[in-house]
């Protein structure tokens, strides 16, 4: 799934790496301050984005060398073309990882071969089977009443400690929790904290994806391989059943007929944890502030028919979790007018897209019900679609309407300032939702 090589994205020469902090659209040059780890971007990168699309769709990023890619009909073209724009740098590192993290790595034994999203080899289409056979819309259907149980159980903690301190932290307590037991339950995962789970998936997105420093890339570096090793030993374990995700995996076979080494199986599980814990989660959390923000949303969900489910299609359209994704050219080609050479570095913009008024008019406007809100590229398209969009969908509907339920009395907590944000490349959510 990643690739640990010292090959992320470097400053070009003479850039630091770090835009302005107080940079904002409306100075002169606007996208010469334009860095995607800045706060200005974290915070709010809908005017950002905005400009982007309509004065420089295709942007060539100076400090990260990527071509941002912004319009909806550009992303998509991208994402349906994968011979021409091909996935293989899709989860490279973005920070490039010093010989000593990439030590602490290769003596945990850390390697992932190409297994789902940068997988363009002959062998994805079939593990791309075993994920979607396993996540279903009939088996998400029947997992619902195990989705329901574990909310309203982390719902009963959530109100003893409103009761006992007056406020909680949705987002530790509820949001992260909920899709980490879910899974677990779903692949017959034992003998591990819910709570180890999230921190190795979260210290493995803060690695690949961020910018973080040497001594805390050595801090995810070993949380990374203990996640790893794990991994490694609970596949290679055989004491899964032949009906679980893992067993599916030791039954599935390569185009050569060949079984499906350990390393790839670790992959594959590596990706599924991650989408399936944090991704979801921070889905979760942005679905959660969104409703408690507007005006009578949180009250109606219990009552109303089908209002959930709108409402996260609706978040997943303007505030999706994954915010980008790479592609790398296979050979000179255009896009949009602009010429590509071969081996250029793509940023396709899933969050701009789904705010391209070309296809969602007033797309500042959180519309639940709106006519053409599936046509977002949130889970991505194509060959590469996130197979576990349903059980995402699902996770995050269930979730409101147990918490509206359950919560009904719920306000944001008075706080100073906005909640901490996740700013990573491709990924983007708060890391804090006190309610009272």
């Amino acid at each position: 799934m990643i690739s640990p090589a010292m090959d992320g994205y470097a400053p070009a020469d003479g850039a630091t790496g770090h835009g302005p902090v107080d940079g904002s659209p409306g100075t002169r040059d606007p996208l010469g301050l334009l860095d995607l780890f800045g706060e200005p971007f974290v915070r709010d990168p809908y005017p950002w984005l905005d400009l982007l699309r309509s004065e420089d769709p295709v942007h060539h990023d100076p400090v990260t060398g990527l071509w941002l890619v912004s319009r909806h009909h550009d992303v998509r073209r991208v994402l349906l073309d994968p011979d021409v724009f091909l996935p293989d740098n899709a989860q490279h590192t973005v920070t490039p990882l010093p010989v000593a993290v990439l030590r602490v790595l290769a003596r945990g034994g850390f390697a992932l071969p190409p297994a789902l999203a940068n997988n363009g080899t002959p062998s994805h289409p079939g593990l791309r089977r075993v994920v979607t056979r396993f996540f279903h819309a009939n088996r998400v259907a029947d997992a619902v009443p195990v989705i329901e149980r574990i909310a309203d159980e982390l719902l009963d903690e959530v109100r003893s400690r409103i009761d006992a301190t007056g406020s909680c932290d949705l987002f530790t307590s509820f949001a992260q929790v909920l899709p980490c037991r879910v899974l677990m339950e779903l692949l017959g995962i034992r003998g591990v904290e819910p709570s180890t789970l999230i921190r190795w998936s979260d210290a493995s997105l803060e690695l690949f994806w961020g910018r973080p420093t040497r001594e805390r890339q050595l801090e995810l570096a070993s949380l990374v391989v203990d996640f790893h090793q794990w991994l490694t030993a609970t596949v290679r374990g055989g004491t899964a059943s032949a009906d679980s995700f893992i067993g599916a995996l030791a039954r599935h076979r390569l185009p050569d007929g060949r079984p499906l080494d350990v390393e790839t199986a670790v992959g594959v599980c590596f990706f599924v944890f991650i989408a399936g814990q944090s991704t979801t989660g921070q889905l979760i959390t942005t679905v959660l502030r969104r409703a408690l923000a507007e005006s009578g949303m949180w009250s109606r969900v219990p009552g109303e028919a089908g209002l959930a489910e709108a409402w996260v299609e609706e978040v997943l359209r303007r505030e999706p979790p994954v915010t980008t994704w790479r592609r790398v050219t296979a050979r000179p080609t255009q896009l949009n007018g602009v010429d590509l050479p071969a081996g250029a570095q793509l940023l396709v913009m899933l969050l701009g897209s789904g705010s391209d008024p070309e296809v969602f008019p007033s797309p500042e406007r959180m519309c639940p019900h709106r006519e053409n809100v599936r046509h977002h590229l949130a889970f991505g398209v194509g060959r590469h679609r996130c197979p576990g969009a349903s059980l995402a969908r699902t996770e995050a509907a269930v979730a409101l309407r147990a918490a509206a339920r359950g919560l009904p009395d719920a306000r944001p907590a008075v706080r100073a300032g906005e909640p901490p944000m996740l700013g990573l490349l491709s990924f983007r959510a708060p890391l804090e939702m006190v309610v009272g």
